[in-house]
């Protein structure tokens, strides 16, 4: 059996193992843990965009609007789509846009009705 993975967070030095083929944010769903965003799960919105410090990774597919082949040379990826090789130090680039209500303004649905 493999050895564990640990994908370290920095600055603040988290740390979550991360089991062989599993994706970064799988990882960190599977520990229950807050610690990136989490978007789409397929590699098309971007907001779980990282920066792999140290470490070697594969990536899978991504969408361009988000991660360009400039990006990818310098490190970032989305942790939808990066699996580790061997152990990772990684910089949280992506956020959510939390929904900011503005007086008199209608908060969107938390689910679009599909029969629109």
């Amino acid at each position: 059996m493999a050895e564990p993975l640990f994908v370290q967070i920095k600055p603040d030095g988290l740390r979550f193992e991360c089991l062989p083929g599993e994706t970064v944010l799988r990882a960190a769903e599977r520990q229950a843990l807050r610690a990136l965003p989490i978007g789409c799960r397929g590699g098309g919105c971007g907001v779980c965009r990282i920066r792999v410090l140290r470490g070697d990774v594969i990536t899978g597919r991504m969408s361009r609007a988000h991660i360009s082949e400039a990006d990818l040379a310098n490190g970032v990826a989305l942790a939808c789509r990066t699996i580790p090789q061997e152990s990772l130090e990684i910089e949280v680039l992506g956020r959510i846009e939390r929904f900011r209500a503005v007086p008199g303004q209608i908060a969107p649905p938390a689910h679009p009705d599909p029969m629109q």
